[in-house]
């Protein structure tokens, strides 16, 4: 059996790690470089890094702060935010990323993930997915939440997937930093729909959170941000927790 990742995320703003309540109410959260280097000795499986005022701004990405991190982690590395081209891609991976995820710019423009897939390999491409629940269903937001479309999120995921996203990161703006649970549902109906990993974000509070996304929700990977930056929950208390709850995790 395949074993679930636990993935903890850096939201990048200004060179600092920040988070925030339902894309809101922003606050510090720590040096990126000794965050990502505690999680990658902690047992990370992965480490995510989101500059997520990169579309809003019309910038690239921080490639000297994915530098700088890449150089103190040893677990895969996704980078993501402002990229829009194969150019900033090469750019990232020749910095330390191992693989990079695309939002706003793949929706704008969805040839996108099928020239980064082809360029690189769908194993590259992560197609995150920004959504709200709200009138009767759950619709794709841009721009870091700002921007509602009038796509569904499952029709989206299914097209990035046929595009050739090799993994779908999943973020219920409903959920996300309430610490109240993952949004079960729509991460278990692209489980069960799509043949690419599925990794959960947003809500994530207790190891039980973890558990049932894991579990009956159905995700390969569950990340997470403030529950580890502000040291609520250590990923070696959350893996042994999941461990003895039947969940398959790398200890």
């Amino acid at each position: 059996m395949l074993t679930k990742r636990i993935i903890p995320c850096l939201d990048i703003r200004d060179g600092r790690t920040v988070k925030g309540v339902n894309f809101e109410n922003i606050r510090d959260a720590g040096d990126p470089v000794e965050l990502g280097s505690l999680y990658a000795r902690e047992g990370a499986d992965e480490l995510v890094f989101l500059d997520i005022t990169a579309t809003n701004e019309k910038r690239k990405t921080l490639r000297e702060l994915v530098n700088r991190i890449a150089h103190h982690i040893n677990i895969p590395f996704t980078v993501g935010g402002g990229i829009s081209s194969i150019e900033d891609v090469y750019l990232l991976l020749q910095n330390g990323a191992d693989k990079i995820s695309v939002n706003t710019s793949a929706f704008r423009r969805p040839e996108l993930v099928s020239e980064l897939a082809k360029e690189f390999g769908s194993q590259c491409v992560v197609l995150a997915i920004d959504t709200r629940w709200e009138d009767g269903d759950w619709w794709v937001y841009l721009n870091g939440g700002r921007v509602k479309t009038d796509r569904s999120c499952a029709d989206w995921a299914r097209e990035g997937v046929e595009r050739g996203a090799g993994e779908i990161l999943l973020t219920s703006m409903n959920n996300d930093g309430t610490k109240q649970g993952f949004a079960l549902d729509i991460t278990r109906q692209l489980a069960e729909t799509l043949p690419v990993p599925i990794i959960a974000s947003g809500g994530g509070g207790i190891p039980e959170h973890f558990a049932a996304v894991l579990g009956p929700g159905k995700a390969d990977a569950a990340l997470a941000a403030s529950i580890f930056h502000f040291k609520e929950i250590g990923i070696p208390e959350l893996k042994g927790y999941l461990q003895e709850h039947q969940i398959p995790v790398r200890l």
